[in-house]
């Protein structure tokens, strides 16, 4: 099965710009970003660089993270954001662009936290006229929005798949089809949910999946999950798409797994 390298969390002792070579270079022919970007809207330079820096390495965009905010400072997405709308916007013409440029179609929309002086009515209303645009925004490119529980913000109002499935079905709900939950097996295990139920109903209508292992986050078998066996249980109930590794370790070791996946999840005869 094909694999695909998030390097917005691996590869991060590397500038932004020589990271998708060295995927390329660890035999991965796909990558990922988060929101690649501090700003909502980089300069026309700042967005070719990072475009250059995929074709150059010779590897597909496969998944791209709308502005997030500032992450580091604990920022979780401007999706349900009030005040924030003209950024939210003016952010989506900026990932189509980048979309066009490199055919990449799944987006990951961060819903944002729970603000404490702002009734949470308010930012849902304004989380579902914000996936409305982005959904319609991303139909041009035949995109796909993904909605993803998270968890270690407990200001993040969306920690296990029914609650991030209940705002993708809002959206289809207004008649918009192109969503889908982010099964990020890390992030629902860590916040207990029953990861092996949800795969078993849902498994078929995952738009995305990215794994870590817990505790600690890091590469497969550095923890206690069954990964591997979750992933191949999603591939029989239907799921097609890539696997993302977005996990948190030293390039050196982070894919010395690999070598001993099984064949069901991993072969040499398959791209990463």
């Amino acid at each position: 099965m094909s694999y695909t390298l998030n390097c917005s969390i691996l590869l991060t002792e590397l500038p932004l710009l020589q990271r998708a070579a060295a995927a390329r270079q660890a035999g991965f022919e796909s990558v990922e970003f988060w929101w690649p970007f501090t700003q909502a809207v980089p300069t026309d330079q700042q967005v070719d660089e990072f475009v250059a820096s995929l074709m150059d390495a010779g590897v597909q965009l496969d998944g791209l993270n709308f502005f997030a905010g500032d992450m580091p400072d604990g920022d979780r997405g401007l999706v349900s954001w009030v005040g924030r709308e003209a950024e939210f916007k003016d952010n989506l013409d900026v990932v189509v662009g980048i979309a066009e440029a490199t055919g990449c179609t799944s987006f990951n929309a961060l819903y944002g936290n729970r603000l404490p002086d702002v009734a949470p009515e308010a930012q849902d209303e304004l989380a579902l006229n914000n996936l409305l645009a982005a959904t319609a925004a991303v139909a041009k490119v035949d995109g796909t929005v993904l909605i993803e529980p998270v968890s270690g913000m407990e200001t993040y109002p969306l920690k296990t798949a029914a609650q991030a499935l209940n705002v993708v079905k809002a959206v289809q709900a207004q008649g918009q089809s192109n969503i889908a939950l982010l099964a990020d097996f890390y992030h629902l295990a860590v916040n207990g949910d029953d990861v092996a139920a949800v795969i078993e109903e849902h498994a078929k209508d995952f738009g995305h999946i990215q794994i870590a292992d817990a505790p600690g986050r890091g590469a497969p078998g550095t923890g206690e999950l069954p990964l591997l066996e979750w992933i191949a249980r999603s591939r029989e109930l239907g799921y097609t798409g890539k696997v993302a590794l977005e996990y948190k370790q030293d390039a050196s070791t982070a894919f010395d797994w690999l070598a001993t996946a099984q064949a069901s999840t991993y072969s040499e005869s398959t791209p990463l």
